[in-house]
C-alpha cells in the first residue's frame, strides 16, 4: 500500500473536491483506497508530498509516435505542404525506427505527467517489419496504459487523395490488419493497461469505403473509432468539392458520429456541427499547440464543452509539436480559449478536466481513470510546485496551470511507479535518447 500524505490533492470528481493539506491512499491492487484531508490512519509506503500536488494522471488522446523520427522539419509550411513534404519520409519507416521513435515520445510523456496514452498510426510500409507491436513494447517498457490505434490510408494522390502512391495500403488488406490487430492486441478488462482503436487518417486520405467498413468493423467488435476531422481550411474545401458537404455532415453520412467516437482536433466547427458532435456524445482531441504550429486555427472549446462535448487534449505528433509537454497543454488550451473568449472563457481546473477526465470520457475511460476515487485505477501524478518558477503562486492548481512545466516528483500508472524524482523509473532517458538520434540519422540518411 502507498500513502501520499502530506500533499495538496485535486480529486477532478464531479463536485471539484480538493484538499489542500491531504492524503490519497493506493491499494495493493493498483486501485485508490481513500482520499481525504489530513493524514491517513493505515499503514503503508508513506510519501511526503510536502510543498507538491496530487491530480490524477493526464491523458493524451491524440499523438503520432513515429514522428518524434522526424522533428523539425517543414517548420513554416500548413497541414497540407507539411503532410507532402513529409509523407514519403514516412514511406522508409520500419519497427526499430517506430520502436524508437515510441520510446522517446513515451518517456517524454510519462515525464510531462502523462499516465494514458493513445497513439494514431496510420503508415503501414510493406517491407518495415511490426511497426505496432514495436511502439506496444515501447510503452510496456515506459510503463504507460496505452490505446494505440490501427490507423490506414487508402486514398493516393493518384484517386485524388493527398498521400503518395507508395504509403497507401489496399482497403481489404487494411481493413483485415485492423480486426487481426483487435484480435492479437485488444484488452477490455476495466483494469487494461492496452486497448486497440480502429482510425482511418482523414477524409483526404482515405476512401468513403474504408470510413464505412471500419466503422461496422469497430462497432461489430466492440471498440473505439478515431479519425482527424475538421482540422483545416483546406480540409473543408476537399470535403466540399469531393463530397459535396462539410467535414461533420461527411463524418455523419459514414457513420462517424457516436459516443463511440472521437475526433482529432475539430478546429473548424460552425454552430450545426458542434451541436451535432453534443447530441451524439462524439468527442474531440483538441491540440491547441499543434494547431497554432501549423497555423490551422483555434478550436471553439468553449462552445464545445458548453454543448456537452467530451474534450480531451493532445500533444499532437512530435514533428507538428516538438514541445510535446502533455502538462504544458494545460496552459495552452486556457490561453487558447481565452484567445477566442476572453478571460472567462476558462479557466485553470477546467483546463486540469481536459487534461485527466476529458481524456478519460474520449477514450471511454472515465469509469477506470481520470479522477481521484476510491475504486478507481491508481494513475496519479504528484507535481512539485515549490520551488522558484511557482513560488508566490498559492493556488496549487492555478500554479501547475498558469506556471511554467512543474516536476513530476511521482506518476502512478495503476499504482505501480513509472516516474520518480523527475526520472523514469523503468527506463534510461539518455538510452531513449541515444536510441531516437540513431533512429532520425538513419531515417534521413535513406530518405
Amino acid at each position: 500500500m502507498i500513502i501520499i500524505e502530506n500533499v495538496a490533492v485535486a480529486t477532478v470528481d464531479a463536485a471539484g473536491t480538493e484538499f489542500p493539506d491531504g492524503h490519497v491512499v493506493v491499494g495493493d491492487d493498483g486501485r485508490i483506497v481513500a482520499v481525504g484531508a489530513g493524514r491517513s490512519e493505515l499503514a503503508g509506503d508513506r510519501v511526503d508530498g510536502t510543498g507538491c500536488l496530487v491530480t490524477p494522471g493526464l491523458v493524451n488522446t491524440h499523438h503520432h509516435l513515429y514522428q518524434w523520427a522526424t522533428r523539425g522539419l517543414a517548420l513554416d509550411e500548413t497541414l497540407f505542404g507539411w503532410l507532402t513534404t513529409l509523407y514519403p519520409i514516412w514511406g522508409r519507416l520500419d519497427a526499430e525506427i517506430v520502436g524508437a521513435a515510441a520510446g522517446a515520445g513515451l518517456g517524454w510523456l510519462a515525464l510531462s505527467g502523462c499516465t494514458t496514452s493513445m497513439d494514431h498510426h496510420y503508415v503501414f510500409p510493406r517491407d518495415g517489419g511490426d511497426v505496432l507491436a514495436a511502439e506496444i513494447e515501447a510503452a510496456r517498457s515506459i510503463g504507460l496504459r496505452f490505446h494505440p490505434t490501427r490507423g490506414s490510408m487508402d486514398l493516393s494522390r493518384k484517386d485524388g487523395g493527398l498521400p503518395p502512391d507508395h504509403v497507401v495500403e489496399d482497403t481489404d488488406e487494411a481493413l483485415a490488419a485492423t480486426e487481426a490487430a483487435i484480435d492479437r492486441w485488444h484488452d477490455p478488462s476495466p483494469d487494461s493497461m492496452l486497448r486497440i482503436a480502429v482510425a482511418p487518417c482523414s477524409p483526404f486520405s482515405v476512401t468513403t469505403r474504408l470510413m464505412e467498413e471500419a466503422a461496422v468493423l469497430a462497432r461489430r467488435r466492440g471498440v473505439r473509432l478515431h479519425t482527424h476531422l475538421a482540422e483545416t481550411d483546406d480540409e473543408e474545401e476537399f470535403c466540399l468539392k469531393q463530397f459535396g458537404c462539410t467535414p461533420v455532415e461527411y463524418a455523419e453520412r459514414v457513420g462517424w458520429l457516436g459516443d463511440d467516437v472521437w475526433l482529432a482536433h475539430g478546429v473548424h466547427l460552425d454552430d450545426s456541427a458542434i451541436a451535432k458532435l453534443g447530441a451524439t456524445g462524439t468527442g474531440v482531441a483538441h491540440c491547441p499547440s499543434s494547431n497554432a504550429r501549423l497555423g490551422t486555427g483555434a478550436a471553439r472549446v468553449r462552445e464545445l464543452i458548453d454543448h456537452g462535448v467530451p474534450v480531451g487534449l493532445g500533444v499532437d505528433g512530435a514533428a507538428s509539436q516538438e514541445v510535446s509537454h502533455l502538462g504544458a497543454e494545460l496552459r495552452q488550451a486556457l490561453y487558447t480559449a481565452r484567445q477566442r473568449g476572453g478571460p472567462k472563457a476558462m479557466d485553470a481546473r477546467e483546463a486540469l478536466r481536459l487534461g485527466t477526465i476529458g481524456g478519460a470520457r474520449c477514450l471511454g475511460r472515465q469509469d477506470d481513470i481520470g479522477s481521484i476515487e476510491p475504486g478507481k485505477l491508481a494513475d496519479l501524478v504528484m507535481w512539485r510546485l515549490d520551488g522558484l518558477g511557482h513560488d508566490g503562486i498559492d493556488d496549487r492548481v492555478a500554479a501547475l496551470v498558469f506556471g511554467p512545466p512543474a516536476r513530476v516528483d511521482l506518476a502512478l500508472v495503476g499504482g505501480r511507479r513509472v516516474v520518480e524524482r523527475g526520472e523514469l523509473v523503468n527506463a534510461d532517458a539518455d538510452t531513449l535518447t541515444a536510441a531516437a538520434r540513431r533512429a532520425h540519422r538513419r531515417l534521413m540518411a535513406t530518405s
